[in-house]
C-alpha cells in the first residue's frame, strides 16, 4: 500500500528483455536501501525488487503489466517516480494506493497559471464513472485531487513544488501516464453492477 507522496527520482539505467517480460534497472538514492523482494511503487505501478547492485535496483514487468500501463514506452535515460511503501506507524499524507494501474490516460493539455499547471488528460469513456471532481486520483503515482471532469477528459493542478519533485515537469502533450482510480470508487461501481448495494 502507498500514499502517493513521491520519495526521489529513479533513473532508468537499462531494459532488458525476456520472453514477453522487461526487467528495468533503476538507479536512485534510495536503491541501496532497499531490500530483495520489496514492493516499490515505479510511476504508480507496483514492482517487486528481485536484485540491488550499489545505487541500482532491478524490477521485472510482465506482460499484463506491460499491456495495461507506460512502461513498455520506458526508455534509458527516463526519469520516473518513486515510493516505498507505506510504513504503520506513519503520517497519512496522500490517498490509500495500490500500486495496481488501471488504465493509461493521454495528456491532452498543460497549461501554465503564473506559478501552478493545469494538466489535462484524455480517458476512456467506461473510466468516466470513476472520477469525481475534487477526489482523489493517482497519475504516475503521484497523489493528486480532480479540479474538473468530464466524460472524456479530467484535469488537476499542480503546485510548484509538484512540478519540480516529480516527473510532471517532463510530461508532453500526447504522453501517456498510469492512472490508478480510488479504490472506494472501484468497489462502488463494481457493487452497483452486481446490484449489491
Amino acid at each position: 500500500m502507498f500514499t502517493g507522496i513521491i520519495e526521489c527520482f529513479g533513473s532508468v539505467t537499462a531494459i532488458e528483455s525476456s520472453g514477453s517480460n522487461k526487467m528495468f534497472t533503476i538507479q536512485s538514492v534510495i536503491s541501496a536501501e532497499l531490500k530483495i523482494d520489496q514492493s516499490v511503487s515505479h510511476d504508480g505501478v507496483c514492482l517487486t525488487v528481485v536484485e540491488i547492485k550499489n545505487d541500482t535496483h532491478k524490477v521485472i514487468a510482465v506482460d499484463e503489466t506491460l499491456n495495461r500501463t507506460n512502461l513498455s514506452e520506458w526508455k534509458a535515460g527516463q526519469k520516473i517516480n518513486i515510493e516505498r511503501a507505506m510504513i504503520a506507524n506513519a503520517r497519512f499524507d496522500g490517498h490509500f494506493v495500490q500500486g495496481h494501474v488501471d488504465a493509461v490516460a493521454i495528456v491532452e493539455k498543460i497549461k501554465e497559471k503564473n506559478g501552478s499547471w493545469i494538466f489535462q488528460f484524455k480517458l476512456s469513456e467506461s473510466h468516466a464513472g470513476l472520477i469525481v471532481e475534487k477526489g482523489s486520483i493517482c497519475i504516475n503515482g503521484v497523489s493528486l485531487t480532480v479540479t474538473s471532469e468530464n466524460k472524456k477528459s479530467f484535469s488537476v493542478a499542480i503546485i510548484p513544488y509538484t512540478y519540480e519533485h516529480t516527473n510532471f515537469s517532463q510530461l508532453k502533450k500526447g504522453g501517456k501516464v498510469n492512472i490508478e482510480f480510488d479504490v472506494i470508487g472501484k468497489y462502488v461501481k463494481q457493487m452497483m453492477r452486481m446490484k449489491v448495494i
